[in-house]
């Protein structure tokens, strides 16, 4: 693991958007998330796991959204950790974030 959103809310679930997973940008740079990098979505709420990629979102907005396929599994109003991960021969120190319901930063992990 190199990067960690850590209970997050997804604001919006559309299955109409071509997939992925929107994030506010701020947030992606907090925890050195890359534009279109591959996330896995853990589900607090209902248990589901997912693979898809990040779309940077405005910032500071505090947009997380579920879109395409993925919007089957994780819904609007769901909680959700959002992990990035990195293959290395070094120990990584991942960063590690907590957001509140609004998405706003509130402390590393």
């Amino acid at each position: 693991m190199r990067s960690k959103i850590h209970k997050a809310t997804v604001r919006q679930a559309d299955v109409n958007y071509v997939g992925s997973i929107t994030i506010d940008e701020d947030l992606m740079d907090r925890v050195g998330l890359w534009p279109y990098e591959k996330v896995l979505v853990v589900s607090n709420t209902s248990g589901a796991r997912l693979e898809t990629y990040a779309i940077p979102g405005e910032r500071g907005s505090g947009v997380i959204n579920m879109n395409g396929a993925a919007a089957h599994l994780v819904k609007a109003g769901e909680e959700i950790i959002i992990i990035g991960f990195e293959l290395s021969d070094v120990a990584l120190k991942p960063r590690q974030i907590l957001v509140d319901k609004d998405n706003q930063y509130v402390r590393d992990l």
